[in-house]
């Protein structure tokens, strides 16, 4: 996989001083990362087998201070690379030599809560589950709960319009976010949206989340607050085979049950998760389902009856419901903790393609055939209730013929996922990794309007520029330049 980045060809050590030297007239030397040692440490993002040292890093705390950057850095061209945390899993962060990153970890203030009102006004530095954290006492919670949760941020779930867990029920980024306040590539601040449920005129929330960086940076955000459950419960159901757990879950959503959450687990992934987290989860099975259910005692309990009826027609080899608050957190301890205890045990390659429920068993063995033919190992940790995938290709990164085969297969499950009718990306962006594939789902003409919109936003591309469109798709570029 290629990761060229264009950028302006700031070449000498001089100009690179001088760069450095102005952003920290505009905000600070505490607020600018300008030694090798410092800049390193933006090398990359999760997905670790790309690194690219930025030329150097600023730390804003106000949306003035990201302000005065981006107006700097339009008026000398300087490419621009926003970041969260770091916890993206498709290259979104990657800077590029000779850009800057701007990344908003400092910007973590809560800056309103109402809860009559149901909405959170915070800096979008904050952790996704710092969010909840603040409300949780009130019996509130912010609903997105990507695994990385403990340490991803706001504007990083919003640039991929992240999903988790429980966005079956709830929904993903896209679904929570009330508003934005966001800063252009030339200094201008923007509002979108507000503290309601609808705003006038066009909805570019819409396409602001989801847009990874391309746009502006987002430095403050609106979210919904939800009043939790009065309770929850989650049940396990095992599997001898992955197409008889894929069909159970086309039964329960076509059945019209909306459970909170169903995660999927194949056996590598069992295993690894149990030998770490010591979940309880059954050994001796090929797949395994959490399903969670919530509501009163007795919503609860017609919710697992109902579930656990229909599970029973697809020939189950357990089936296993939490008893106490101690076990359920166990068994999302488990889950939560699953792609850290599969890195314990080998690198891997973690796609994000969607795909139709009623595709789940076709694709789970297409998975399997895939991998196999490039003698590679994959554990399947995924989103089964919304069909969002996350085969995890386990492989040698020191193997550089090992490193090829994982791309390749990769590759070949997501075109697989567009062929059956679902998409190359559900939660983790196009970044770098996925976009030589946009072609496969967007033709030409659909990716030159990506591209118009995106020149509109951004005419000269500096914003987290290489990222998401086709390097080759120069013709189309000069198009809308």
């Amino acid at each position: 996989m290629s990761i060229e980045l264009p950028s302006p060809d700031f070449t000498t050590i001089e100009q690179k001083d001088s760069i450095i030297r102005d952003l920290i007239e505009l905000i600070g030397r505490d607020l600018v990362v300008s030694d090798e040692d410092g800049r390193r440490a933006y090398e990359t993002d999760a997905l670790t087998a790309y690194t690219k040292v930025p030329l150097g890093v600023v730390l804003p705390q106000t949306t003035a201070d990201v302000v005065k950057v981006l107006r700097y850095c339009h008026a000398n061209k300087i490419n621009v690379f926003p970041r969260g945390a770091g916890t993206s899993l498709c290259g979104g962060a990657l800077p590029s030599e000779d850009g800057i990153v701007v990344c908003v970890s400092k910007m973590k203030q809560v800056l309103e809560v109402d809860f009559p009102n149901r909405f959170m006004r915070v800096q979008a530095g904050i952790t996704n589950l710092g969010i909840s954290d603040v409300v949780k006492s009130e019996n509130f919670f912010y609903a997105p709960d990507p695994s990385s949760q403990l340490a991803c941020t706001l504007a990083g779930n919003i640039a991929m319009n992240s999903g988790g867990a429980h966005c079956l029920k709830y929904g993903v980024t896209l679904n929570n976010i009330l508003g934005v306040k966001m800063v252009m590539i030339d200094g201008e601040v923007v509002d979108l949206g507000g503290p309601y449920l609808d705003a006038p005129g066009f909805d570019l929330l819409g396409l602001v989340i989801g847009s990874e960086g391309q746009f502006g940076i987002v430095t403050e955000a609106t979210v919904r607050i939800l009043r939790s459950a009065e309770g929850a419960r989650p049940m396990m159901i095992g599997f001898q085979s992955s197409q008889d757990a894929g069909a159970c879950v086309a039964g329960i959503i076509g059945a019209g049950i909306v459970p909170v959450a169903i995660e999927y687990m194949d056996k590598p992934a069992i295993h690894v998760c149990e030998d770490f987290a010591k979940a309880g989860y059954p050994r001796d099975v090929e797949a395994l389902l959490i399903v969670e259910v919530e509501g009163d005692n007795s919503e609860i309990a017609s919710l697992l009856d109902q579930i656990k009826s229909i599970a029973e027609r697809y020939n189950p080899a357990t089936i296993l419901i939490s008893e106490s608050a101690e076990q359920s957190a166990r068994i999302w301890r488990g889950r939560k903790s699953a792609f850290g205890a599969i890195g314990r045990i080998s690198e891997y390659y973690c796609m994000d393609g969607t795909i139709p429920l009623g595709a789940l068993p076709e694709i789970l063995k297409r998975i399997s055939d895939i991998c196999s033919s490039h003698g590679l190992r994959v554990a399947n940790i995924f989103h089964a209730g919304d069909g969002n995938l996350h085969p995890l290709i386990l492989y040698n990164g020191n193997d550089p013929d090992e490193s090829f085969k994982a791309e390749e297969a990769g590759a070949e499950i997501l075109t697989a996922c567009v062929e059956v009718g679902g998409c190359l990306t559900g939660e983790h962006g196009v970044g770098i990794e996925k976009r030589d594939l946009m072609r496969i789902q967007f033709s030409d003409v659909d990716l030159a309007l990506q591209m118009r919109i995106k020149t509109l936003m951004d005419p000269n591309w500096l914003l987290n520029p290489g990222k998401v469109f086709p390097l080759d798709h120069s013709s189309e570029l000069a198009d809308v330049a």
